[in-house]
């Protein structure tokens, strides 16, 4: 492998103590660490990952690490990385990291290029540009590859994707559609990452703002729900008349995003597609609103549409960026429209990424345990995985759940 590139190695004992603080709050991923840490069951294997670069990460990282394999680590945003963290890993044997806060697009996707050339046996991704980047630029690094997992509802999207037009070159597992991974992760992880990300860079108060959020998905739930808590007052735009009538049922006011427009004070999306927020919105809007994205990529609020009508831009606070329109109306994007729970805070609570970074590490083990086994297909995590991961977590948080007995079992398996 390649050596590591971060921004300044002299951070690396604060990001120490980070990645410390986070291992302290991931009881299960701990604990698989220690299950497995003397079998050494990825003992040879080059594992390339393109996730944010946070402590949770780094506990996920170290312990793939423990388990033998070597680990290349890319960043799966530009400005996501926490640059302590990185210099910590970066000084870690059997690990390598190219990952800093704030790179250009060459960059960026120059660090995802150098882990698709460390030739992995293993993918990790969190949005899959490192997949695609494979599938599209090195195809016969990608017919090596025993198999990959994908973190996100949007890289899932992509994969499914390449799978249904014949392209996939190894098998994928959908984290993301993990039961312990998406009723948590992108619910109770988003919904207050997000919350927590918009204070820090506005600390403008919540409570009596009508607060508009786009998509009513597991992230967009989320995102209502911890809004609702602070005492705003929450609208739901979405395109799926399921999901609108449940926002509904749930108490929300739902209406279309060109209504939202004239009445919201703060703009959140959460939709995994792009142009949500457009010209036709912003030109409605009331001064003072504030544009945030919670979706992985930089396209759901249209940046380009925003410069093209102001006539002024400024920064006023860190990740707060002030477009003056040509009446004097002012609006104020957030993180440059990207993560802004990431760009702006430190993205998801340790406690629930212990979770989600459980199943990445049981799925890779997955992997390795059913090589050439798997079509190269995208797959769901194994309901046992699921299971244990739910059963783990519980245990670690002292909660003690019924049983059922023979008796309950065969009621359950019989049609009388």
């Amino acid at each position: 492998m390649s050596s590591s590139k971060v921004k300044d190695p002299s951070l690396a004992k604060e990001g120490r103590l980070k990645v410390e603080w986070a291992e302290a709050h991931m009881p299960v991923v701990m604990k698989l660490r220690s299950m497995y840490r003397e079998k050494k069951p990825l003992e040879g294997l080059r594992i390339s990952a393109a996730l944010h670069v946070t402590k949770e990460t780094a506990a996920l990282v170290r312990t793939l690490r423990d388990w033998g394999a070597s680990v290349f680590l890319a960043p799966s945003n530009p400005l996501s990385t926490q640059d302590d963290v990185a210099a910590a890993l970066a000084e870690e044997e059997g690990i390598t990291v190219v990952a800093w806060r704030g790179m250009n697009e060459q960059e960026y996707f120059g660090a995802i290029a150098e882990a698709a050339r460390a030739r992995p046996d293993i993918v990790i991704d969190d949005g899959a540009d490192l997949h695609v980047t494979i599938h599209q630029s090195m195809p016969e690094v990608g017919k090596n590859v025993i198999g990959g997992n994908e973190e996100t509802t949007t890289g899932v999207i992509r994969l499914r994707a390449l799978e249904a037009e014949g392209r996939l070159l190894y098998p994928v597992i959908a984290v993301n559609n993990a039961l312990t991974k998406y009723l948590f992760d992108n619910r109770y992880g988003t919904g207050q990452s997000t919350v927590d990300g918009i204070l820090r860079a506005t600390n403008a108060l919540l409570a009596g703002k009508r607060v508009v959020v786009a998509g009513y998905g597991w992230v967009g739930r989320g995102i209502a729900m911890r809004l609702r808590g602070m005492g705003a007052r929450v609208i739901v735009t979405e395109v799926d008349p399921i999901r609108a009538l449940e926002a509904v049922m749930d108490g929300f006011d739902v209406m279309p995003m060109s209504e939202a427009a004239e009445v919201g004070e703060v703009f959140i999306t959460a939709t995994g597609d792009r142009d949500v927020i457009t010209k036709e919105h912003m030109l409605k809007m009331k001064d003072g609103a504030i544009l945030a994205n919670a979706g992985h990529f930089n396209v759901e609020v249209s940046v380009s549409d925003l410069e093209s009508i102001a006539v002024s831009k400024r920064a006023v606070r860190p990740n707060v960026v002030e477009y003056r329109l040509p009446d004097g109306r002012r609006l104020y994007l957030l993180a440059e429209g990207r993560l802004v729970n990431l760009v702006a805070a430190e993205g998801h609570p340790s406690e629930v990424m212990d979770m989600s970074f459980a199943n990445q590490a049981l799925s890779v083990l997955y992997h390795v345990q059913n090589r050439g086994r798997l079509a190269p297909k995208v797959y769901d995590v194994p309901r046992e995985q699921d299971e244990l991961v739910a059963r783990l977590k519980l245990e670690t948080m002292g909660v003690r759940i019924d049983e059922l007995t023979p008796a309950q079992r065969e009621y359950l398996r019989s049609w009388r």
